[in-house]
């Protein structure tokens, strides 16, 4: 990814030792609530690391006990930056943030989410993130982006706003959920908002049922209304919305919210489209944050 902006099943921990109750074993604590270690290897590990003098993670490494990768997913959740192994959690592979957080493409994530903290979001709440064509990663970039605001402490809302062709069910796992449309047809209210626990400042509100009038939907007075009580309640609002190839939808957002941020796709989007999207947005008065390039 570029750019020109240029769990496992938590259990009931048991009882711990004293000494890995301490502050400075508490990475003791975390792997046993993960059940990376049981307390009797816990006692062995700690026997390891008053004799040798060193850390807990290194004594119990040296036992064979954990991983290298162990360690730096304890230290993440010392840290309050959550991530998630291979194999772990119900979610889309290509959620890069979660499973890769140390990889070229999440800095280049985590450097867009720079620049748009101190161009878009020191004075606003909301913005739309639009690909010009269908399949251009759109929904994938959308996801990781509010993984990594979620991992910077931003109290994150991801909001699934494709009433055609949604994607965050499935990269999140979500089975069942009503969802934007329902919240803005009167049948649900934000009930239909699901907490992505892995991570401490994640939710996602999906796209919900597929309604036969999506641009009309979001068009309505009542969006506007939405967005103004999901700006009060969170710090990040990330709306995906559908492509402009399947029609004005994400105009009839960009209106409500003021801020755009264009997707476009390496060697497959046309410079030329891309500035009829960002003319289009800006006759509405509103604001083409920025444009990134994807290679998902």
């Amino acid at each position: 990814m570029d750019t020109n902006m240029t769990q496992p099943a938590l259990h009931v921990a048991p009882p711990q030792p004293a000494a890995a109750r301490n502050n400075d074993s508490s990475i003791g604590g975390l792997l046993l609530e993960q059940g990376k270690i049981t307390p009797e290897n816990a006692e062995t590990v700690l026997r390891m690391q008053k004799e040798l003098g060193i850390r807990f993670g290194e004594a119990a490494q040296r036992l064979g006990l954990i991983t290298e990768a162990d360690i730096q997913q304890v230290l993440a959740r010392q840290f309050d930056y959550p991530y998630l192994l291979k194999g772990e959690g119900k979610y889309s592979p290509q959620l890069v943030a979660a499973y890769q957080p140390f990889s070229r493409q999440v800095e280049t994530l985590r450097a867009i989410r720079s620049q748009l903290m101190l161009r878009w979001f020191s004075r606003h709440k909301a913005l739309v993130i639009v690909g010009v064509d269908s399949g251009d990663g759109t929904s994938l970039f959308a996801a990781n982006l509010a993984v990594v605001f979620s991992q910077l402490g931003e109290h994150t809302l991801l909001v699934d706003a494709n009433l055609r062709n949604p994607g965050q069910q499935e990269i999140f796992g979500l089975q069942g959920h009503h969802g934007l449309s329902d919240v803005l047809a009167g049948r649900a209210d934000l009930e239909a908002v699901a907490r992505i626990d892995e991570f401490v400042d994640l939710s996602v509100l999906p796209s919900g049922t597929l309604p036969p009038n999506p641009q009309e939907l979001l068009s309505r007075h009542g969006f506007g209304e939405l967005n103004n009580r999901l700006a009060e309640r969170y710090d990040v609002v990330l709306y995906d919305a559908a492509a402009f190839a399947h029609g004005a939808d994400a105009l009839a957002l960009a209106g409500r919210v003021g801020g755009v941020l264009l997707v476009a796709r390496r060697n497959r989007t046309h410079i030329d489209d891309i500035s009829y999207v960002a003319e289009q947005v800006n006759s509405l008065g509103a604001q083409v944050v920025g444009s990134v390039l994807v290679d998902f």
